[in-house]
């Protein structure tokens, strides 16, 4: 690439890994809220909790991508009209292709990224998450021990604690074992925590005190002990094996799912929908490119103008990629409207691909020119309140 193209290159990356960063971080956050009840029900620790949240990142990466190159190119093209750079380009004879090449290939290497996400880091991350969530349900400090409840564990076996903290220790912890024919056992601890040693569960308590009590005649003995090992194995639910949806399948496995996989025999219409899907979503990345440069890659001589086209801009990113997701809604279960996934984004490029090419535009409608008339006024007003602000502070 050549000086001018590398300069609007590097720009356009830099805007866009910050923007993506933004929207990604708000995107998480939202995702994330609805994850709570993992703390907070769960019993899992807040390092869990982002771990397996985080999981989900590549997923929303796929859905952020195009419209954090969308703001990428809006704020950098904006800026090279607001700098006069497209003037000078216009005035020395340069063609507007000079500065449509470096979006091109940024929107290429945008969309590379796109892909590898869409066909291979996502669904693994959304397997992982699968797997996660199968284990936390499974898990018997997330489902049985309830801070401050009775709880039965075992039919004879009844488990109480005070707190539990956020690194999993067990505070105020009593353990009632009436299990044993002859004899109950009441264990009292401190504290206490579940490890796993040699595929075993154990609960390991520590200053606690054991008392044994004949069923019978007798007499109860106290045993007082530092630390002291309870076999939880045989309490422990089995994991049952997760079932992955269409989203959660590797590509792989949506091109070849078993013989005797049952999801894919019961939804194999999902599996088709999700692989096109996934290939589909990429192209955004290059209709939005296109679609950017129709508005804003032209040289203008009044800000004016770059209001509004940077208006239409943004609005038609979004009406193209709103159309698309409805696409995705209607063409689930329905092979034969799969093709509109690609026909969107790709109708999409050709109106912008036109409207590049076109030099010969003609006068612009009157309801155009009115609603470019009032945007501008709106923006002068803001100008203004702004202006008056500012000064208000310096004085």
């Amino acid at each position: 690439m050549k000086t001018l193209e590398r300069y609007i290159f590097r720009r356009a990356v830099l805007v866009f890994f910050m923007a993506m960063a933004a929207m990604a971080g708000v995107v998480w956050a939202t995702q994330a809220l609805r994850q709570l009840d993992l703390v907070t029900s769960k019993g899992q620790t807040i390092v869990q909790f982002i771990g397996i949240t985080m999981l989900a990142m590549p997923f929303l990466l796929v859905i952020v991508a195009p419209f954090a190159l969308m703001i990428a190119l809006v704020l950098v093209l904006n800026a090279l009209s607001g700098d006069s750079e497209l003037i000078v380009i216009d005035a020395t004879g340069g063609s507007r292709f000079l500065v449509l090449k470096p979006v091109l290939l940024f929107a290429l290497a945008v969309m590379t990224l796109t892909a590898s996400l869409s066909l291979y880091v996502a669904p693994a991350g959304l397997g992982q998450l699968r797997e996660e969530i199968t284990r936390v349900r499974a898990d018997l400090v997330a489902n049985i021990i309830k801070p401050g409840h009775f709880i039965n564990m075992d039919a004879g076996l009844t488990f109480h604690i005070r707190n539990r903290s956020g690194n999993g220790t067990l505070d105020g912890l009593l353990l009632h074992d009436v299990r044993d024919k002859d004899t109950a056992f009441t264990y009292q601890s401190d504290t206490g925590h579940i490890v796993e040693i040699s595929d075993r569960t154990l609960l390991v308590m520590q200053n606690g005190t054991i008392q044994r009590k004949p069923k019978g005649a007798g007499d109860i003995s106290i045993v007082r002990f530092q630390s002291y090992a309870f076999d939880l194995s045989n309490l422990i639910p089995e994991a049952s094996e997760p079932v992955y949806k269409a989203s959660e399948r590797s590509t792989y496995n949506l091109l070849y799912p078993g013989a005797n996989d049952a999801y894919a025999l019961q939804h194999p219409d999902k599996l088709v929908s999700e692989l096109h899907e996934r290939l589909s979503q990429p192209l955004y990345c290059v209709a939005f490119a296109l679609i950017v440069f129709a508005f804003l890659g032209k040289a203008r001589t009044t800000r004016q103008s770059r209001g509004f086209a940077i208006l239409g801009a943004i609005t038609s990113c979004i009406l193209v990629r709103t159309a698309g997701f409805g696409v995705t809604a209607i063409a689930s279960g329905l092979t034969g409207l799969l093709v509109l996934l690609y026909l969107v984004p790709l109708a999409a490029m050709g109106i912008a691909t036109w409207s590049i090419l076109s030099e010969n535009r003609g006068p612009a409608p009157r309801w155009v020119t009115e609603l470019n008339e009032r945007v501008t006024n709106l923006i002068d007003k803001i100008s203004a309140r702004l202006s008056g602000h500012q000064q208000g502070g310096a004085s």
